[in-house]
C-alpha cells in the first residue's frame, strides 16, 4: 500500500500520507510489535531468503546450528526480547557433496562449510530382506530416517541433503560429506537484502556489521520506507552518528555471565529486540540486559555525558547487572518540527504508532469503501478520536479532547485532510532533591 510523508497534495497512489512535527521547541496497539529483522552470514541454510523465527523454531534442522551456538548468538541476542525475528542470510557458499555408490549423490542442502558435518550412515532393515534404513547425521545429532529403502529412486530429501542419480544401495558405516565452503557478504548481498526485506512489516531492523558504507546504506533503506512507504521502523547500528530519529547508534557492548563479551555490533540484535516489543507506554531506560553482568567498555560520568549529547545508546553499569543508560536515538539537531522530544525513544513510539495505525485503518477499513461526505469523514474522525483515547488510557498520552482531531474534505473529491494534537507521555527520569536540616 502506498504512503510516506507530503509537501503537498499531489499524490497519485490512494494511500495514507502522514506528517509528524513538533510546533515548538520546548524541551492500543493494533500494529505489528515485536518483529525485529537481521541479516547474518552463516556456514549453512537458506541463502537470500527472508526466514521467520522465534524461540520455538527447529534452528538445526533450518540452519544447520542449535540456536545456543555460537554462530547463532546474533539471532539469540535479539530472541531474548523479540517475539518474532525475520532472519535473512545474507552469504552464500559451496555445497558439501559425497558419493553414496556409484552413480549416486547426496548434497547438502545449502552452501557453507556447515556441510562438511553432515553425513549419511546405511544399515540393513532387519524386518525387510533387501531393504535398507539410511540415516542422516549433523556433527553426532541424528536429523532424519528413512526405513525400508529398497533403491536410490526411494530416497526421500530432507533438511539437510537431496540425493540424486543411480545405483545400488549398501551398508556403510558413515559418508560424511566434503567441500563445503562458506563464502563473505559483500555490499551487493546487503543490498539484496534490503530489497528482500522491504516488503516485510517489521518494528526494527538490527544491523550488526562494522563496514561504514553498509551502515549507510542501511540508514537511508530505513529513511526511504519511513518517508516514501509510509512504513514508521527503527534501525539499530554501532559506530555510526546518524543524527536521525530512526537509528539508534549503540555505544558500547556487555559482558555475559559466563565471561563472553559482546561489543557493540553483537549488542545491537538485543537493542533491536528491546525496542521492537517496549510498548507505547514504555521506555527502557534502566532496563536490564537478560544474562548481563557488566558493560564493556565502562566509561566515566562526563564519557557518558558526551556520549548521550551525542546520541548514542550505551549501557552502564548497575549492581552486578547492564542497564540500558537512557532510551534515545541518534537525533541531535533540533528543528522547529522535530524538538528534544524526538530524540527520545518512547515518545517516538508513540508517534509511529499513531502514524502506522493510521495508515492500517484507513487501508483496511476506508479506502475505496466509505463516501467522501460528512457522514464518510465523521466515521473516520470517530474512528480515529477512539483511538486516541485509547492512547491516553494506556498512557502514552495526555490531555486528549475530541477537539485535538480534525478530519475535512481536501483539494479533490477522493481527499480528506486529518489535523491532530498530541502530547506523548515520557517516563520519570530525573530526580531534584533538596533536604533542608533544621
Amino acid at each position: 500500500m502506498a504512503g510516506g510523508t507530503f509537501t503537498s497534495h499531489n499524490k497519485v497512489r490512494p494511500g495514507a500520507y502522514i506528517n509528524v512535527r513538533t510546533n515548538n521547541l520546548n524541551v492500543t496497539n493494533e500494529g505489528i510489535s515485536g518483529i525485529v529483522t537481521i541479516p547474518i552470514v552463516l556456514g549453512f541454510g537458506p541463502e537470500k531468503t527472508v526466514i521467520e523465527v522465534d524461540s520455538g523454531t527447529n534452528f538445526n534442522r533450518i540452519f544447520g546450528y542449535s540456536l545456543d551456538s555460537p554462530q547463532l548468538l546474533l539471532v539469540r541476542e535479539a530472541l531474548k526480547r523479540a517475539g518474532t525475528v525475520l532472519v535473512y542470510r545474507v552469504n552464500e557458499g559451496t555445497k558439501a557433496s559425497a558419493e553414496l555408490a556409484e552413480e549416486l549423490m547426496v548434497t547438502a542442502k545449502y552452501g557453507g562449510e556447515r556441510g562438511n558435518e553432515i553425513s549419511v550412515v546405511i544399515q540393513p532393515n532387519v524386518d525387510y530382506a533387501d531393504t535398507f534404513n539410511v540415516l542422516t547425521y549433523l556433527g553426532v545429532d541424528l536429523v532424519n530416517t528413512q526405513l525400508s529403502v529398497e533403491g536410490a529412486a526411494d530416497l526421500i530429501d530432507n533438511d539437510l541433503v537431496t540425493f540424486s542419480g543411480e545405483g545400488n544401495l549398501s551398508t556403510t558405516a558413515g559418508i560424511t560429506l566434503s567441500g563445503g565452503a562458506t563464502t563473505d557478504a559483500l555490499a551487493g548481498d546487503y543490498a539484496d537484502y534490503f530489497n528482500a526485506i522491504a516488503v516485510y512489516d517489521f518494528n526494527t531492523l538490527a544491523l550488526p556489521i562494522d563496514d561504514q558504507t553498509t551502515k549507510v546504506a542501511g540508514v537511508n533503506f530505513i529513511k526511504a520506507l519511513r518517508d516514501q512507504e509510509g512504513k514508521k521502523c527503527q534501525i539499530v547500528i554501532s559506530g555510526y552518528r546518524a543524527d536521525h530519529e530512526a537509528v539508534i547508534n549503540v555505544k558500547n557492548g556487555v559482558v555475559l555471565e559466563g565471561g563472553t563479551i559482546l561489543t557493540p555490533a553483537q549488542a545491537v540484535p538485543w537493542v533491536a529486540g528491546a525496542t521492537a516489543t517496549a510498548a507505547v507506554n514504555e521506555s527502557l531506560t534502566y532496563f536490564t540486559y537478560e544474562g548481563a553482568i557488566d558493560v564493556h567498555p565502562r566509561y566515566t560520568n562526563s564519557e557518558i555525558i558526551t556520549s548521550l549529547n551525542n546520541g548514542e545508546f550505551l549501557f552502564t553499569e548497575k549492581r552486578g547487572t547492564a542497564v540500558v543508560e537512557q532510551d534515545i536515538n541518534s537525533l541531535v539537531t533540533l528543528t522547529v518540527e522535530k524538538n528534544q522530544e524526538f530524540r527520545k525513544n518512547r515518545v517516538l513510539r508513540v508517534l509511529d504508532d499513531i502514524a502506522n495505525n493510521t495508515k492500517q485503518v484507513f487501508e483496511d477499513n476506508f479506502i475505496g469503501r466509505v463516501n467522501n461526505n460528512a457522514d464518510g469523514r465523521g466515521l473516520f474522525l470517530a474512528n480515529r478520536i477512539s483511538y486516541f483515547t485509547a492512547l491516553q488510557d494506556l498512557g502514552a498520552i495526555e490531555d486528549f479532547s475530541s477537539d485535538d482531531v480534525s478530519i475535512s474534505l481536501g483539494e479533490t473529491k477522493d481527499t480528506i485532510v486529518m489535523n491532530a494534537i498530541v502530547k506523548p507521555i515520557d517516563s520519570i527520569e530525573k530526580l531534584y532533591m533538596t533536604v533542608v536540616v533544621q
